[in-house]
């Protein structure tokens, strides 16, 4: 896929982050997976947290980051939560079952997953966090892969605008 069919969106807070995560989660079905990408302190786990609250879970969302996977299961869709950062192969991913977690009806959100792309899904969406100028500031770049997600790509693109001001080309 070109990155010219990437979304972009400037967060400016936390808050605005979890306004992405609300348009978001306001297309998501069973068994989509989304990979979050950027460095540490990003915003993955913050996104998270926003995406698991906008699907109606009530229990607090944590890092997986030591016990490699969280899974919530009071919302709208299960959500499992997996950080695997410090896997060090694609084997080990495999052992946390990621097969059955694409096709277990719930959402499946992978923070690092750009490490274990070979295990990904044949559609996924990719969301990743760059630090911007001030201390808050990020921009989300969104890649949507695969037919289903460019089905969802003019609803998304529309709640984006609903919530944010956001870019349809990466920024200059």
């Amino acid at each position: 896929m070109d990155r010219r069919d990437d979304l972009f969106v400037i967060s400016r807070s936390a808050s605005d982050t979890g306004s992405v995560a609300g348009a978001i989660a306001a297309t998501l079905a069973a068994g989509d997976t989304i990979v979050l990408g950027g460095d540490l302190g990003a915003g993955k786990t913050t996104f998270t947290k926003a995406l698991g609250a906008a699907l109606g879970v009530d229990e607090p969302i944590t890092s997986p980051t030591f016990t490699l996977a969280q899974q919530y299961l009071s919302g709208r869709l299960p959500v499992h939560h997996l950080d695997v950062y410090r896997l060090a192969s694609i084997d080990e991913a495999l052992d946390l079952a990621l097969p059955e977690l694409y096709e277990s009806g719930g959402v499946v959100i992978i923070e690092w997953g750009e490490t274990i792309a070979p295990a990904l899904p044949r559609e996924w969406l990719d969301v990743r966090f760059d630090f911007g100028d001030g201390d808050d500031d990020r921009t989300i770049r969104i890649r949507l892969v695969g037919p289903s997600w460019q089905q969802r790509r003019e609803v998304l693109q529309d709640l984006l605008t609903n919530h944010l001001q956001s870019e349809t080309n990466p920024p200059c």
